[in-house]
């Protein structure tokens, strides 16, 4: 009788940190410069295409999320991950936080918090000097909140930034999402 492998097809079994506190891992949905967004389907134990963003819109960078969390929207922990190129849908990425950018989505009647938190990935050489979300140019900042405003404008719903923190905040975020 064969003997059963071990393989890793749930990435939800991963811890979210590494050793060292702002040590993350991130598992990639969604990677940069794609219409296509991708997401984890939990039950399936596979990646599936969730929608497609209109023509001239793209993710501006990979975006993933943390295993073994739950954020408030009922999802995991959201990660915009720097990295030099692209990586593949599936792909787990070490990275360091930097800081996390904080929402809420209103649908309806109904608000949700929705932050992203941000990352570089261990293996950048662009963005290797980066240790804060303060360190960003203040226009790529006001770029990616303005990607996540659009971005929930097409679905009907509104996305409204509380503001930009630092990784403590990112941390107590994580810490409190863990399952």
């Amino acid at each position: 009788m064969a003997k059963k492998s071990k393989s890793m097809t749930d990435p939800m079994r991963l811890k979210p940190l590494r050793k060292t506190d702002g040590d993350v891992q991130v598992i990639v949905e969604t990677p940069r410069g794609c219409r296509n967004k991708f997401a984890f389907d939990p039950e399936q134990k596979i990646f599936s295409l969730k929608k497609v963003l209109p023509a001239g819109m793209a993710f501006p960078y990979d975006f993933g999320f943390l295993p073994k969390t739950l954020a408030g929207d009922g999802d995991a922990i959201d990660v915009l991950l720097l990295m030099d190129e692209p990586a593949f849908t599936g792909c787990l990425v070490p990275a360091r936080l930097i800081g996390v950018i904080e929402g809420e989505q209103i649908d309806g009647k109904e608000k949700i918090r929705n932050d992203r938190l941000v990352a570089v990935a261990e293996m950048s050489h662009e963005y290797a000097h980066l240790r804060k979300l303060s360190q960003l140019p203040k226009r790529l900042l006001k770029e990616l909140e303005e990607f996540f405003v659009n971005y929930h404008r097409l679905e009907g719903k509104e996305y409204r930034l509380l503001g930009c923190r630092g990784t403590s905040v990112a941390m107590n975020l994580i810490n409190e999402a863990k399952t």
